[in-house]
């Protein structure tokens, strides 16, 4: 079973149906004691930064996720939910995050549309357990203003053109990320779910 973390900044019932289609049985909850129980979690995200980590705060999520990671559950961060997972945001004002892997997400550079918004092909840097039976070059959707800026690169797995290199997908050790929506993003999309459903059995 996979949790999906409902901290008031997601699409979760997009999310939910795309595991179902897969062959995943996923549940939507705000509650520790009923997120504890899942195998795996996936945090979601639609919106600002701030928002997101004052929510966590908030909902008493933020300490107990960062516990989990340490105990080696498999956690999935999508679109907000992946660039929570940095240290820190600059987004509204510089806003500590989950701090699972090291960098910060900053606002894209000028010259191209922003928001990022549509589609664009990955480029597939390293190997990913998310990315297996995905191809060079397949199309997602994307839908953001910032990105990764990490020190840690070995933990980018594939990246996106948009007038520089856009870490797309990162993966260090039972932490994922993907800075696009797989639930919107087709074919492709749905076969990464399944990946990260395989993973946790």
């Amino acid at each position: 079973m996979i949790g999906i973390i409902d901290y008031g900044m997601g699409n979760l019932r997009s999310v939910e149906k795309a595991f179902e289609v897969v062959g995943y049985q996923a549940f939507v909850s705000e509650k520790v004691e009923e997120l504890k129980e899942a195998k795996a979690l996936i945090i979601p995200g639609v919106g600002a930064f701030y928002d997101a980590m004052k929510n966590l705060r908030d909902k008493g999520l933020e300490d107990w996720i960062q516990k989990e990671v340490e105990k080696g559950k498999p956690i999935l961060g999508i679109c907000l939910g992946m660039q929570i997972l940095f240290c820190y945001g600059h987004e509204v004002e510089k806003t500590k995050g989950l701090g699972v892997i090291e960098g910060d997400i900053v606002k894209l550079p000028e010259g191209n549309k922003i928001p990022h918004m549509g589609w664009n092909q990955l480029k597939i840097t390293r190997e990913s357990e998310l990315l297996k039976g995905v191809t060079e070059g397949s199309y997602v959707y994307f839908v953001h203003s910032y990105y990764a800026k990490t020190q840690e690169n070995w933990a980018v797995k594939a990246t996106t053109d948009y007038g520089m290199d856009v870490p797309a997908v990162v993966e260090k050790g039972n932490i994922f990320g993907l800075q696009f929506h797989p639930e919107k993003s087709g074919e492709v999309g749905l076969q990464m779910l399944k990946n990260f459903g395989e993973l946790i059995g």
